[in-house]
């Protein structure tokens, strides 16, 4: 911003306090930096500088993902003094964030438009996502312990100090927090910190152990021993927008960002419910899909898969019946549960469900009255009529668990248990379809399986299993054979599994393991063969017992 820019146009006056102790808000532009001290070159890179139409308003904020930086509202509001009117979309004036450049004279750091603002209903804050992500500056930690008064803080931040309007560094400056409400905390400056015009937006960071996390935002302040400040304000308090009890808003705002996601359905008793991990490992609150989607009577059985940024979920309803669903990236709902009974065929007993993509068609597989059914949703949404698999691939009768995939040149793999062994067909891209074979004599027999799971990976065909006796992986390359079989306990360890799920993400293949103790394990397969350090998926917060949970891969 240049050192010339009139203070006026960049910043506004202060309101009078409403109230004795209240702090005052801002009645026009945002724009200015902590007067504290100059930051230590290469701390708090976290920290954005925001600079909003052509130097109409600065602000501060933090990088919270590599797509969005968390600031305040205020700072792209027609009115500042009124956050709340801030519509969602793409920002009124042209806003460019700088992130990693504590020192303005150098090129540090990444700078990046601002494309798209998603404002919390009812708090002086804002996610701003990025044009292009900011990989190799580590985002900044959103707190997960409430804050308490007492606390030190510390706030960096571009805006004015005591004696500069535009610093070329990045400030920062300690307070106390003297005051906690459901929506902010009350500070106070030490050693003559104050928070400034400029600093609207700037992350209150509480430091534990070495570690920072994101506690709130600034959002107003008494700017004493801010330059423009009159010398007789001398309170340096400031009110500050939580934001370690709207993670769970943050989480599901990041999660609009395009980039590989796992998308999680877990069952539990009755009810299913829907979480994304995002590309750090964090996961998205849960969603109670039938309460989004349609009350479709409770989930009996649930299939999943991705089309680009899409979640396609076919349900077995408490009905019987077959319902389907499409949420869309930005979580919204494109499509609430249509029967698919009514709309296609009336089957009978439905007691298993897989559904694959490949391209844009849905391909779908059930087994109703013990025979196994196929259909496809082309990219258009028409549906084929239900045709029967074993008419074509031979007969195979008591099918305990089925899964379906996608793979290489259009082909549709089935991989389905009967009497504890499994047995494998494919279509290809022109609709022909081979007989089954058995898994078995082909990559080598198991104790009796349970469960199976499949998932393309490049060129080749991922088959996971649960057997009586622990979990076994083999690969299906591309030109037909089978690697021999082996056990998955030196990854997964000595766990007992009663269900499995295979999806593509990314280049990774991977796989969701309920176990007998209500937990559910995710590990992932490499492109290069080797095996991701199995994580946990919490299900703590979901009530009912947990029967189940199944996972795509989307954009």
């Amino acid at each position: 911003m240049p050192r010339n820019s009139s203070p006026r146009r960049r910043a506004g006056a202060l309101t009078a306090a409403l109230a004795t102790g209240a702090l005052a808000t801002f009645a026009t532009s945002p724009a200015g930096a902590v007067a504290g001290d100059a930051a230590a070159d290469g701390s708090y890179a976290s920290t954005a500088r925001l600079v909003i139409g052509d130097n109409l308003r600065a602000c501060t904020g933090a990088l919270v993902d590599r797509n969005w930086v968390l600031t305040a509202a205020s700072c792209f509001a027609d009115d500042p003094a009124q956050p709340q009117a801030l519509a969602a979309g793409a920002p009124k004036w042209k806003t460019t964030a700088t992130i990693g450049r504590t020192d303005l004279t150098t090129q540090a750091g990444k700078e990046a438009a601002v494309v798209e603002l998603v404002p919390h209903q009812d708090r002086d804050l804002v996610m701003a996502r990025l044009a292009t992500p900011v990989d190799g500056i580590t985002p900044l930690t959103i707190a997960t312990t409430a804050p308490t008064a007492g606390q030190t803080l510390r706030v960096p931040g571009y805006g004015r100090t005591k004696d500069e309007w535009t610093p070329l560094k990045l400030h920062t400056g300690a307070f106390t927090l003297d005051t906690v409400s459901t929506a902010g905390i009350g500070t106070t400056g030490t050693g003559g910190a104050a928070i400034c015009k400029g600093d609207t937006g700037a992350p209150v960071i509480r430091e534990t152990g070495g570690k920072a996390e994101l506690l709130a935002v600034a959002s107003r302040s008494w700017q004493g021993g801010c330059l423009g400040t009159p010398a007789t304000e001398t309170r340096t308090g400031a009110y500050n927008t939580r934001v370690d009890n709207v993670a769970g808003w943050i989480q599901q705002t990041r999660a609009k960002a395009a980039g590989w996601k796992t998308q999680a359905l877990v069952r539990s008793d009755a009810n299913l419910y829907f979480a994304s991990r995002l590309y750090d490992g964090s996961w998205t609150p849960y969603e109670d899909v039938q309460a989004a989607a349609g009350n479709i009577g409770g989930v009996r059985a649930v299939a999943t898969a991705g089309i680009d940024t899409s979640t396609h979920i076919i349900a077995l309803g408490g009905d019987g019946h077959l319902h389907y669903a499409i949420r869309k990236g930005d979580g919204s709902w494109a499509q609430r549960f249509v029967d698919l009974n009514i709309a296609l065929n009336d089957l009978g007993n439905i007691t298993q469900v897989s559904i694959s993509s490949i391209g844009n068609d849905l391909h779908v597989v059930v087994v109703a009255d013990d025979i196994l059914f196929h259909t496809v949703r082309n990219g258009a949404g028409e549906w084929s009529a239900f045709g029967v698999v074993t008419d074509v691939a031979g007969p195979l009768k008591g099918i305990t668990s089925i899964s379906a995939a996608g793979a290489a040149g259009g082909e549709l793999h089935i991989a389905a248990v009967s009497g504890g062994k499994i047995y494998h067909t494919l279509r290809n891209a022109g609709g022909k379809w081979g007989a089954w074979g058995s898994v078995a004599n082909a990559a080598g027999a198991t104790a009796p399986v349970t469960a199976v799971a499949i998932s393309r990976q490049n060129s080749d065909l991922n088959l996971a299993l649960i057997a009586s006796d622990g979990q076994y992986h083999t690969l299906r390359f591309a030109n037909g054979d089978w690697q021999p079989m082996a056990s998955l306990g030196g990854v997964v360890g000595n766990v007992t599994g009663t269900s499995i799920s295979a999806a593509p993400v990314d280049t990774d293949a991977r796989f969701a393991i309920a176990t007998t103790d209500n937990k559910v394990l995710l590990t992932a397969r490499h492109a290069d063969g080797t095996w991701a350090t199995p994580e946990s998926l919490d299900v703590s917060t979901i009530p009912g017992s947990h029967t189940g949970t199944v996972i795509t891969g989307t954009l």
